[in-house]
């Protein structure tokens, strides 16, 4: 995409969103669900078959490097200041034979490519080294969109006594909005870095985040998330 058509798509979802604020709090959405007294962050499919070139599920690379690396380092660095849980989520699947009558794909590779993220290939589902989990940090596995989908991610979070997540990783249009969604749905408040989200499909970022700030999370600065996490890893926050 030329920087004209990016400035064109940029103007048309401002003009967008503008019509929708206006819907949208009139009748009472764009409510904040705020930040509470004990959080983790939850990184979704921030993996080397996300994150790097020459993937069916490449991301945009301009904003994973630019972006989306150097803002998780930063929440990754106040979380482990603190020692504020951090849950590293992959996809990777057992059975990738598309004709295979039992297979762990279910029917999602009849509309994407989730056969080429073979479990065998442990380099294409690896987080990237680039923000790589430490001790004590954990790393669960996904067969669906959502991270809390047949994983005991809910559980983990709630035996830390987290109220709260920072749910970061890509895509916006798909596995980062269904976390949140049933982040927020599971009672925990939802948190969504903005730099620290990405997707593969130009605007799809800006529209997606405008519509969760609406509807299922509280989309913040990283700057902010980083204040938080520094502020509540010293005290109680009310």
């Amino acid at each position: 995409m030329s920087d004209v058509d990016a400035r064109e798509l940029d103007r048309m979802l401002q003009a967008a969103f503008d019509a929708s604020t206006k819907i949208y709090q009139e009748r009472g959405f764009q409510r904040r669900i705020g930040f509470g007294k004990r959080p983790a962050l939850v990184s979704v499919d921030l993996a080397n078959a996300w994150t790097r070139p020459g993937n069916p599920f490449t991301c945009d690379q301009e904003k994973m490097d630019n972006e989306i690396i150097p803002g998780m380092q930063r929440l990754l660095e106040a979380c482990r200041r603190h020692g504020h849980p951090v849950i590293h989520i992959t996809t990777a699947y057992e059975i990738t034979d598309m004709d295979a009558e039992f297979t762990d794909m279910g029917l999602w590779h009849r509309k994407i490519p989730i056969d080429v993220v073979n479990i065998e290939d442990k380099d294409l589902w690896a987080i990237d080294s680039r923000i790589a989990p430490i001790k004590g940090e954990h790393v669960l596995m996904k067969k669906r969109a959502s991270a809390f989908h047949g994983t005991p991610l809910a559980g983990i979070l709630r035996s830390a006594g987290v109220d709260t997540i920072l749910v970061t990783g890509v895509t916006a249009t798909a596995c980062v909005r269904t976390t949140i969604c049933d982040g927020l749905g599971e009672g925990f408040r939802t948190i969504a870095p903005r730099e620290c989200i990405g997707d593969r499909v130009p605007g799809a970022v800006a529209w997606n985040l405008y519509d969760i700030d609406a509807k299922f999370a509280d989309v913040e600065s990283v700057d902010t998330c980083v204040a938080y996490l520094d502020r509540v890893g010293n005290r109680s926050v009310a």
